[in-house]
């Protein structure tokens, strides 16, 4: 029983990521880009960006997420929308297909939901079970006259 929930809940966390991702995965563009230091206006300091080029003209987009490293001149791949480049993000495992929120939202639910439905099918009325014990499956013809 536990085996075929866990399959459920790939399944379902499977179908659930392939069709909400931001960019989208099915009209998203894939391009090269290339993690450079860029001087930011507003603080004053360096930091890296992922730079990617559209055909005509460049954008750089933050290529941070936890448990993802980078490093200045590392190449990766950024996916973006053709209606706002800007709003791209890096193609990848973190940060793209798996992002920390979703995985424990879905894994607390998961369990919340298995943990109801064990509660709710393990003490079942003495009635019930007597009714069940006394079903008979009555016999059903295999053609209608």
């Amino acid at each position: 029983m536990y085996k075929s929930i866990f399959i459920l809940y790939l399944i379902c966390f499977g179908c659930y990521l392939l069709f909400t991702r931001q960019p989208d995965y099915f009209d998203g563009e894939k391009v090269p880009a290339i993690i450079r230091q860029v001087h930011n206006l507003s603080e004053g300091d360096t930091v890296l960006k992922a730079v990617f080029n559209t055909g005509t003209k460049e954008f750089s987009i933050d290529p941070y997420y936890p448990l993802r490293s980078i490093k200045e001149g590392q190449r990766l791949t950024v996916i973006y929308e053709t209606g706002n480049p800007a709003s791209g993000k890096v193609y990848g495992g973190w940060g793209y297909w798996w992002l920390w929120d979703e995985l424990l939202m879905s894994a607390l639910l998961c369990f919340l939901l298995f943990q109801v439905a064990v509660s709710v099918t393990s003490n079942p009325d003495q009635e019930a079970l007597t009714e069940q014990a006394e079903y008979k499956e009555e016999k059903k013809r295999k053609y209608l006259d």
